[in-house]
């Protein structure tokens, strides 16, 4: 993790400057986390508190409520298939509101146990839509990559439809920056006009990736990398893996007009630690 994220082109230092102004770090809401984020993570990192099937979303707002109320900007996400129905919904709202949250991350989520009232995100944002959610930031997915449960031209009519009820895109993991570019272009060419943050994860072990991803449900990044296991063990051997090389590879199409790449958001798998010094150590190269 050592490697320097230097970079001689001033314009592409200035955008990753900015980029990494507005980094943002993904949690997961284990009973460990708040206080590992309280140790490691400096107040100016904006974080969102994953919904894992596992805890169920009211575990997600309560790790959101405590962490706002130390302070940090924080974004939970609300999941289709967690939400209840639309008294549940209200109940969250009601509870960001109070604890003065206002960005949130919208999901369709992993189907749960039991049915909820939203089909999937767009149903979720829908409704958020017709109460006074007072959010000035959410949040959806995209999927450079695909979905092993929808066609690409499906994901697509998907992403227009949440665009009008959002305000930015988050990705999902993927690895290949010349990917990550390609979708980001057709997404620009389809009229839809909100910033996109690339996900990457941040300085995490391979062991413990796996461990995290295989444990629990936290989406559909897990389940990527859980199908991507030959590829993990590419990038993840000692010394084989850093965020640097996604960075690296989108860095210089940040900011161009074929597409809307702003800036990129880190899932920790709760590494925070070393998530953080690599953090500083970019910060430090781009000074």
């Amino acid at each position: 993790m050592k490697r320097s994220l230097a970079v001689r082109d001033a314009t592409t230092r200035n955008s990753l400057r900015q980029a990494f102004s507005g980094l943002g770090y993904e949690v997961i809401p284990f009973k460990k986390t708040q206080q590992s984020v309280l140790s490691c993570v400096p107040k100016d990192v904006r974080l969102t508190v994953t919904a894992s099937p596992a805890k169920g979303q009211d575990a997600t707002v309560d790790l959101a409520v405590a962490l706002a109320g130390h302070g940090y900007t924080v974004a939970p996400h609300l999941s289709a298939q967690q939400v209840r129905d639309r008294a549940h919904l209200a109940d969250v709202v009601a509870r960001c509101r109070e604890a003065g949250i206002t960005d949130v991350f919208v999901v369709g989520g992993d189907p749960a146990e039991h049915p909820t009232q939203f089909r999937h995100a767009h149903d979720l944002l829908v409704a958020l839509h017709e109460i006074d959610h007072g959010f000035t930031d959410i949040g959806i997915g995209g999927h450079p990559e695909g979905h092993p449960t929808a066609s690409t031209e499906v994901l697509f009519q998907a992403l227009e439809d949440k665009a009008p009820l959002a305000t930015h895109i988050t990705t999902q993991i993927v690895f290949d920056p010349a990917a990550i570019l390609t979708w980001a272009r057709e997404v620009k060419d389809r009229g839809i006009d909100l910033p996109v943050h690339v996900g990457v994860p941040g300085a995490v072990h391979r062991q413990k990736l796996l461990r995290v991803s295989g444990g629990i449900g936290i989406g559909e990044s897990a389940k990527f990398l859980k199908k991507q296991q030959n590829l993990l063990w590419r990038f993840f051997v000692p010394g084989g893996y850093s965020p640097d090389k996604i960075i690296k590879g989108l860095a210089p199409h940040i900011g161009k007009p074929d597409n809307h790449i702003e800036g990129f958001h880190v899932f920790t798998f709760n590494d925070l630690g070393p998530t953080e010094a690599w953090r500083q150590r970019v910060l430090a190269d781009l000074a």
